[in-house]
């Protein structure tokens, strides 16, 4: 059964940080790269950030760039998010997700996303 399940969400205060956490299920998780995205209200889902399988190689959207850092543990199927330097403009719902193979994606090609977690920066 394919399962991510991400948690780690809060409210927090602008400047603060926060580390998201999504746990998947091997069958989803083994040789998978993996993709964090969010959702602000009103606004498209839009690309955060991704991972490979070995974890070499990543990437980042401009705006979380500097601030964000991914990463994985995979002896624990586990990928996180870390965030610093948090700002207003980051409150969304952030969501994980499974890549088709063992290459870091972008949205649009991942197979499997996880339900969410909220995250609220207030000013």
């Amino acid at each position: 059964q394919v399962q991510l399940v991400e948690s780690g969400g809060g409210l927090v205060q602008a400047g603060g940080s926060l580390r998201l956490s999504c746990a998947a299920s091997g069958r989803t998780f083994r040789l998978r790269g993996m993709v964090w995205s969010r959702q602000a209200p009103g606004k498209e889902r839009e690309f955060v950030a991704a991972i490979s399988w070995t974890g070499g190689t990543t990437y980042y959207a401009d705006s979380v760039k500097g601030r964000f850092t991914i990463s994985r543990d995979n002896a624990k199927n586990t990928v996180y998010l870390q965030m610093n330097s948090l700002k207003p403009d980051d409150t969304a719902v952030y969501y994980c997700g499974t890549c088709p193979g063992t290459a870091a994606c972008g949205t649009e090609l991942v197979l499997y996303w996880g339900k969410g977690t909220l995250v609220t920066i207030s000013e």
